[in-house]
């Protein structure tokens, strides 16, 4: 183990030292383009859309007609769209439908708007380049000031179960599971929680494994959602007697996260440590690995422009988008460098798992367009803007986390929805946490952060936006309604915001749970 360390810290300042690439996003994305197209152009969908048409206007560095003729050519897809007309020929075992040979797995993503459970495509060249991002984002560890002998220490991944399903021609799991079951063979003498506990498909057995066998490893790096690391580390401090997660991992130094915004949890996870550690941000879904977090003191994160995707932006406003987060047929669609900072894009991707111009549902922002560093701002569903207030995700958390501070208190969870009041407009807030606050006063504070954050609320709120309503639940009621819709674990997110239908099942529950 001390060898295997060694190892990787001489790889980490050696790739430090790698000169990179002097190409322009531009045409870093052309390149990869032209990649995609070549290789998928005799499958059924390249044949299908021309794609050895397009292939024909790639001439010159910086020609931009092979664009013009790929947004004229290919439609825009969401994941109905796209699994109905070309992925579930691939479901059922057909070959080269998107993307040359037959998929062998498919990723489960939890579905908040469109199919309950989505079924997203997983290719080999999708796995190798997911494995070839998270390496880069390794050799990025070479730039943080972290303690001197970490490396060769275990590293914690909470994921979905490696014993994946078989279903017919494929098998199917989380995203989390396939690529753990694929780790190498090197790796797997720093990995926790194991081989045997990794196949465990039951997410609170699961849990309760890893608690058993907690003091036995040397934990310097955890991977995995926030919210379920937060229920896993306060399982462990309870069930050992401890005060802090450090009494029983004192190497513990990195905390490598996605999934969703940090920020509403870090109240509440930095309560369970024992010293301040490094947050290192990723942006790995289901559809690709997007963008990882390249160093210290940055809360932005670089976009992959050359390995597998290319990316398309929609502006995400009202000319774009309709009420409900649709794209309207109209759209404007941009390439790399058209893009402004400081503007909301919808994020369209193409992969080497054959996904096409597919709309992933995640709001993202330019925040240096230069080196392409973005965040993500929100989701094209998750938002409000039932009157022209255009609350954002970002919004919200920058919210919450900022009442959380002035409160110090630990909000773990929330959700909002746009409701009718007298004849105008409401907003009903149901927050989740397990310290005693007056939910007036976290009312008031709440509305007045909003106010400060977004321009448009604090118009509204003298305007159309007469109310705001705000209900103090357990942090455990909001598990126990994704419980309850069989969402358990590492790859289920709690809705940020609820409309319609979600929405009248969510207080039904609420209702419910109270009365036990």
């Amino acid at each position: 183990m001390p060898l295997l360390g060694s190892l990787l810290s001489q790889g980490l300042k050696i790739g430090n030292l790698k000169p990179q690439k002097k190409k322009s996003p531009f045409e870093l994305q052309k390149k990869e383009l032209k990649k995609l197209l070549t290789k998928a152009k005799s499958t059924q969908f390249g044949q299908h859309y021309g794609f050895e048409n397009i292939l024909t206007y790639f001439k010159g560095n910086k020609s931009s007609s092979f664009y013009e003729e790929w947004h004229k050519r290919i439609p825009v897809f969401n994941y109905n769209k796209i699994f109905d007309e070309w992925w579930h020929k691939s479901k059922a075992g057909e070959h080269d439908v998107a993307w040359p040979g037959r998929v062998k797995y498919f990723a489960l993503s939890s579905g908040t708007s469109e199919a309950a459970t989505k079924h997203i495509p997983m290719t080999v060249d999708m796995i190798r380049a997911n494995k070839k991002t998270g390496i880069r984002q390794m050799l990025t560890l070479g730039s943080y000031d972290l303690p001197a002998g970490i490396l060769g220490k275990g590293i914690l991944m909470l994921g979905g179960s490696t014993k994946l399903s078989k279903i017919d021609t494929y098998y199917e799991g989380d995203l989390s599971g396939i690529q753990a079951s694929k780790i190498p063979f090197w790796f797997q003498m720093f990995y926790k929680p194991g081989k045997r506990i990794a196949k465990e498909k039951d997410w609170n057995h699961k849990l309760d494994e890893i608690v058993k066998q907690a003091p036995k490893w040397d934990i310097a790096f955890i991977v995995g959602v926030p919210a379920w690391l937060q229920i896993m580390m306060e399982r462990i401090i309870e069930h050992h007697g401890l005060k802090t997660i450090h009494d029983i991992w004192p190497n513990l130094s990195v905390f490598v996260h996605g999934g969703v915004s940090f920020e509403p949890y870090k109240k509440g996870f930095e309560k369970l440590l024992g010293r301040p550690i490094t947050y290192i941000e990723t942006y790995l879904a289901s559809e690709g690995f997007i963008a990882y977090q390249r160093g210290p003191g940055k809360h932005s994160m670089k976009l992959c422009l050359s390995n597998g995707i290319f990316f398309e932006f929609i502006p995400f406003n009202e000319k774009n988008f309709s009420s409900e987060g649709d794209v309207l047929p109209d759209a404007e669609i941009l390439m790399i460098d058209k893009i402004e900072e400081g503007i909301d894009y919808a994020l369209l991707i193409s992969t080497c798992a054959g996904t096409w111009r597919y709309l992933i549902g995640d709001v993202i922002r330019f925040e240096n367009k230069e080196s392409s560093e973005i965040i993500i701002s929100g989701r094209t569903k998750h938002y409000l803007s039932l009157c022209g207030e255009h609350l954002s995700v970002d919004n919200m958390n920058k919210a919450i986390q900022l009442v959380s501070e002035e409160l110090n208190i630990s909000i773990s969870e929330y959700t909002v929805a746009g409701i009718s009041h007298d004849t105008l407009f409401a907003h009903k807030w149901y927050v989740g946490t397990d310290d005693k606050i007056d939910s007036e006063v976290l009312r008031k504070l709440l509305d007045e952060k909003l106010k400060e954050l977004n321009d448009d609320y604090r118009t509204e709120r003298i305007a159309a936006l007469k109310d705001v309503f705000l209900e103090v639940l357990p942090v455990h009621a909001f598990y126990s309604w994704m419980e309850s819709k069989g969402k358990v674990g590492s790859q289920n997110k709690f809705p940020r915001v609820f409309k319609k239908t979600q929405l009248e099942e969510w207080e039904k529950f609420v209702e419910e749970y109270k009365k036990k």
